[in-house]
């Protein structure tokens, strides 16, 4: 069976979204920001210093917005909360270490919603 909401942005019907928990939106929602600053940090990629998507100004951009997602929206979360959390301190850790220079602890990408992240 195909997801009504996801499947074809054609066929989007916002009362679709109705039909679906919230704590499975927040997730998808939350997956796509990780899977894009995956992608913008060149995780995707054998090499990723030598990747061609990678682009560290976009990356901190989609890790603050899901920091500000998941401390927003942790108690709702259930038990995915912990992977998803999980997946997000793992990507604040691969920018502090893709960085030229890393950002002083506290300062880098959604620490101001998680904490600093060592």
């Amino acid at each position: 069976m195909t997801d009504p909401v996801f499947s074809d942005p054609d066929d989007f019907n916002a009362r679709d979204l109705a039909d679906i928990p919230s704590v499975e939106v927040i997730s998808r929602a939350a997956v796509m920001l990780m899977s894009a600053a995956a992608e913008r940090l060149g995780l995707a990629d054998p090499d990723p210093d030598e990747s061609p998507r990678r682009d560290l100004d976009e990356a901190r951009r989609l890790i603050t917005a899901l920091a500000g997602l998941v401390t927003a929206s942790v108690e709702y979360l259930g038990p995915h909360a912990g992977p998803i959390r999980d997946g997000l301190q793992s990507l604040q850790k691969a920018f502090r270490e893709g960085s030229v220079v890393p950002d002083e602890p506290g300062q880098g990408p959604g620490e101001k919603y998680t904490g600093p992240v060592y």
